[in-house]
């Protein structure tokens, strides 16, 4: 049975989208607490970072409504969904390489304060001490997991309530990926709630409370990442039956 939260700090119903006439996503319901992780997992062209650009606005909806942290932000721009808390990690995203690492997070908090802005990015910096010992290098001389862990440390200047991550593990070293990936205990123990896109399963469950299942657009399955049956609920799913060795990939 589907959980429950009284307050959720996202509260998505029937949402509605896809790319002009490409209907992708078909009505889902979706819902995080404050401070919670929570895990979107399917296969590729399930709608998984279609769901995640309709959350931040970058793509419009055709139906449903977005609730964040009590207000109605259904159709509301990029700049106001990060205004009012909510951070999307895009998929693949870049850092400028000719920039140094501290100019790509003065550019990430483009518009706040100065005082305000130069605590945030040293906020932010203490979840990667690695990136912090290279502020002054340009980012192009980063390794790839390190221009990894700047895109989301330039996420962690807003200072979100809600951080959502796509595929933050793309072409990262397993090493890196237990890095990077790390960086989501720490901020739910620092009580921010985090939306997880991952093609790694294991470790995806791992870091979650609890998970969702697209298939075609559709929530297929709800859980805590706890169940002791979810690797099967997982193959009914989605995945088919005798599938179980893509949950150990």
């Amino acid at each position: 049975m589907p959980t429950s939260v009284p307050e959720a700090l996202l509260e998505l119903r029937g949402i509605a989208s896809g790319y002009g006439k490409i209907a992708v996503l078909h009505g889902v319901d979706l819902h995080i607490a404050a401070g919670e992780v929570v895990t979107l997992l399917g296969p590729n062209g399930a709608g998984k970072s279609t769901l995640l650009r309709a959350i931040s606005g970058l793509l419009p909806l055709s139906a449903g409504t977005v609730r964040f942290n009590g207000r109605d932000l259904t159709g509301a721009s990029p700049r106001q969904a990060v205004q009012a808390g909510l951070v999307h990690v895009i998929e693949g995203h870049r850092v400028f390489t000719q920039m140094s690492v501290e100019d790509n997070l003065q550019l990430a908090g483009y518009g706040l304060p100065r005082h305000e802005r130069a605590q945030r990015i040293e906020e932010a910096l203490t979840y990667f001490p690695e990136i912090a010992a290279k502020r002054h290098d340009r980012g192009g001389s980063l390794s790839g997991g390190q221009q990894q862990m700047l895109v989301v440390a330039q996420g962690l200047v807003q200072r979100p309530r809600l951080l959502m991550l796509d595929e933050p593990s793309a072409g990262l070293s397993p090493v890196l990926v237990d890095r990077v990936l790390g960086v989501v205990a720490k901020l739910k123990a620092n009580g921010t709630a985090v939306l997880l896109v991952e093609q790694l399963i294991e470790k995806a469950l791992a870091a979650a409370d609890r998970v969702y299942a697209l298939a075609q657009g559709r929530v297929v399955l709800e859980a805590q990442t706890s169940e002791a049956n979810l690797p099967r609920r997982l193959e009914e799913a989605y995945f088919g039956h005798g599938a179980a060795s893509a949950l150990h990939a």
